[in-house]
């Protein structure tokens, strides 16, 4: 049963206009926020055809929420799922336009791509500039780089940069509503068009193409389209406004600027006209919990400034029950520190002035007792690889005794993770991944795509003894086992005739079997190597068996081969899954042949592309159902979520920078010429372009770049406090000195500034 504390009542008083609640972590926001649609369908007075509309961040937040208003409606004697309705803004953007796809120039049967889709396309047309502009990359790069090096970048690294610079850009204009033809009409109207505007502009319009192409659109296009379809129909605007007379607006502290005009042209005007039954919109959030500006076009800004209109009721929900005392009191010392003392003084309004309080007496939440030496700020400076032992090794001493309690490993990078992961299982620790994708995923694709690669290319030896390796990769988990496997691997390396090794021309007599050593003599292996020489031997029927299958669809084919490979139920699983969608891939594009669907099963294996599995973790995560189980999770994945033990790893100078000169940042790549962040200078001249701001395009190249390091270091800064607030009694936090000893890392700005601070408390 919900009881509200006295903050939450406050909110719960809410009865129409704009209301925008400022909600710490573990505030219990989505609980309140729940509870008020329920309330709002209960006594807002909504006709039979009206909604309260929700709209949260991600799917899983849509579940959350759908599930616990339907849990309060129900309490109230109530139909569940009547009278409310939850979306996120891909969910709301495809309501609107499904509804009038004409409008906005659609046919009724338009597609949306997928990630997967909308990124092959965008590499197709980055590409084709790539063909078309070999030696662009010349403008760009170190100086210094040798002959032999700048080859090498221009085939590996340049092409790579150009995908990320274009993949923004198209995301850029679309948040700036700026097509193909518009922008091309602003660039023709310029005295000189800057490069980097030229090129994103050519793989974009050459990307718009291949939507159209298609019949389809992407997720960016569905939000901009759908903004333009309520401006272009006031009658249509005007039946959505009166659909929903409440708009509640969850994690509002990561709404986009189309977003947040979207909303504001379904609520009134004023947000609370002279009507019976009331109107409004109500927003809630974390300003210090905006942590996706690096990857989308969101920003606090947009919550701050609504917080701060004329005309909005502020609210806040500032008592938490998740975390200690001495946890909460370091999560306030870092937003204090970084407003009163950050050294960079761009950075110091990173952090609202927000403080987390405790619950009061009574409460059905209290917080846990209070246990100062339960947090532990390393100072010691590991290596990457002594930082992973020391966080194994302490989980290998703590987990025996709090079999009860919840624990995660939070790292900054997804290939973190999985060296976390590497670690936990050699030691046999039980793990549960939130990364990119799943360790069992990976190998299951990585797998297959060995396989398929090897089918692709027969005549490869190396190809053959990589499929050998993967059939047999179970021999690795044993010494001699693994040494038999090493010298198969080697010897079918070897192996000048493939051919004859799969398919021994016939040398006895008519009507005989093979023989068991046909075949064998040009593999070089001991004679007296008898168990080598029958896996071999199996080895070859399979090899046949899959060469024979290789003229199937790509998803029989995988089947086919993951009946050969797995004999774990979860593993079938996935190959079915992925069978599933190679299946679907070869369907869109008909004229690929296994070398380009291989290539898809390599993105997934290393953790390049998003597989959904068949895990809580891709509809919604508890960590309450895995007690004594370790969690390794990105950062930005712990949003949300909450532990008993929490580690952070890699708090050093790389993975949360402070816009400081001795610092480095991600997007800088170190090829590049005086440390430019080419996608901020694309960016910053995009945004010059579209608004006819000359004087900002006769900018020194560098001030784009100056500025992305400062907004990057604000958002890290989020980032830490999100890592700090997710957990309840136990805090770790460890940095490392990176992988180049010649110039290793510095910890955090910010956790030698908590560890000072921490250290004058003692």
């Amino acid at each position: 049963m919900f009881q509200p504390r006295p903050k939450q009542l406050e909110v719960l008083a809410y009865k129409g206009g704009k209301m925008g609640v400022s909600a710490v972590p573990g505030s219990g926001k989505t609980q309140t926020l729940s509870y008020l649609a329920a309330k709002l369908v209960a006594e807002g007075g909504l006709a039979d055809d009206q909604e309260v509309l929700v709209v949260t961040l991600v799917n899983s937040a849509v579940d959350n929420f759908a599930r616990r208003v339907a849990g309060f409606v129900q309490e109230r004697g109530l139909l569940p799922h009547v009278g409310y309705r939850v979306r996120t803004l891909h969910g709301l953007a495809y309501d609107i336009v499904r509804e009038r796809p004409g409008l906005v120039g659609l046919a009724d049967d338009f597609q949306i791509v997928d990630e997967r889709d909308a990124g092959q396309i965008l590499q197709d047309a980055a590409e084709a500039w790539l063909s078309a502009h070999p030696y662009a990359a010349d403008d760009y790069l170190d100086p210094l780089l040798d002959d032999r090096k700048r080859d090498w970048v221009r085939r590996d690294q340049w092409p790579r940069l150009v995908s990320d610079i274009a993949a923004s850009f198209i995301r850029q204009a679309k948040d700036l509503r700026t097509t193909p033809p518009v922008l091309r009409y602003a660039l023709d109207e310029l005295p000189a068009t800057p490069p980097l505007v030229e090129m994103g502009y050519a793989i974009y319009a050459d990307y718009q193409r291949g939507l159209t192409y298609r019949g389809a659109l992407d997720y960016d296009d569905l939000i901009r389209l759908a903004l333009l379809a309520l401006e272009l129909d006031g009658d249509y605007l005007a039946r959505l406004r009166a659909r929903w007379p409440y708009i509640l607006e969850d994690e509002a502290q990561d709404s986009s600027e189309l977003q947040e005009r979207i909303l504001r042209l379904l609520v009134e005007p004023d947000g609370n006209p002279s009507t019976s039954s009331g109107r409004g919109w109500v927003r809630v959030g974390d300003p210090n919990q905006a942590i996706f500006e690096t990857f989308t076009t969101a920003s606090p800004r947009f919550l701050r400034e609504f917080l701060a209109e004329p005309g909005v009721m502020p609210r806040d929900l500032p008592n938490s029950g998740r975390s200690t005392q001495s946890i909460m009191d370091l999560a306030n010392y870092l937003v204090d520190w970084s407003r009163a003392h950050h050294p960079v003084a761009g950075c110091r309004d990173a952090l609202a002035p927000s403080h987390i309080e405790p619950t009061p007496a009574g409460d059905p939440q209290l917080n846990p007792p209070d246990d100062p030496a339960a947090i532990h700020l390393m100072d010691q400076p590991y290596t990457p690889e002594e930082e992973l032992k020391a966080v194994v090794t302490s989980l290998v001493r703590w987990l025996p005794e709090n079999g009860d309690k919840t624990v995660a490993v939070l790292v900054p990078r997804n290939d973190r993770g999985e060296a976390v992961v590497g670690a936990l299982k050699a030691h046999g620790l039980e793990c549960i991944e939130l990364l990119r994708s799943t360790r069992a995923t990976r190998e299951a694709a990585g797998a297959l795509a060995n396989v398929v690669n090897y089918l692709a290319d027969p005549a490869q030896p190396v190809k053959l003894a990589t499929a050998y390796k993967v059939w047999r990769r179970a021999d690795r988990d044993d010494a001699e086992a693994n040494a038999r496997l090493e010298r198969a691997d080697r010897a079918l390396r070897r192996c000048r005739h493939v051919e004859e090794f799969l398919w021994p021309p016939y040398t006895g007599t008519r009507g005989a079997n093979l023989s068991d050593r046909d075949g064998l003599d040009c593999v070089d292996l001991p004679q007296d190597d008898d168990l080598s020489q029958a896996y071999l031997q199996a080895f070859r029927d399979l090899a046949r068996r899959w060469q024979g299958a290789a003229l199937l669809p790509i998803d029989q084919l995988l089947l086919t081969i993951a009946q050969d490979l797995f004999d774990q139920p979860a593993d079938l699983a996935l190959a079915h899954k992925l069978a599933v969608v190679l299946r679907q891939i070869g369907e869109s594009h008909p004229d690929w042949r296994l070398p380009e669907l291989t290539a898809e099963l390599a993105v997934i294996a290393k953790n390049e592309r998003k597989f959904l599995g068949f895990t809580d973790a891709d509809t919604g995560f508890d960590p309450e159902k895995h007690r004594g189980v370790v969690v390794v999770a990105t950062a930005h994945k712990a949003k949300g979520l909450e532990w008993d033990r929490v580690y952070l790893m890699s708090a050093n100078n790389y993975d949360f920078p402070s816009a400081q000169s001795h610092d480095s940042f991600i997007s800088e790549r170190w090829f590049v010429r005086d440390r430019l962040n080419l996608e901020a200078e694309a960016l910053a001249q995009l945004k010059a372009v579209v608004a006819r701001e000359l004087a900002s395009l006769a900018e020194p190249a560098g001030q784009a770049t100056a500025q992305a390091r400062i907004d990057y270091a604000a958002e890290r800064l989020r980032l830490l406090y999100v890592c700090i607030t997710r957990a309840k009694r136990e805090l770790i936090i460890t940095w490392n000195t990176g992988r180049r000893p010649s110039e290793p890392l510095q910890p955090a700005t910010p956790l030698i500034a908590l560890q000072t601070w921490r250290e004058k408390r003692k």
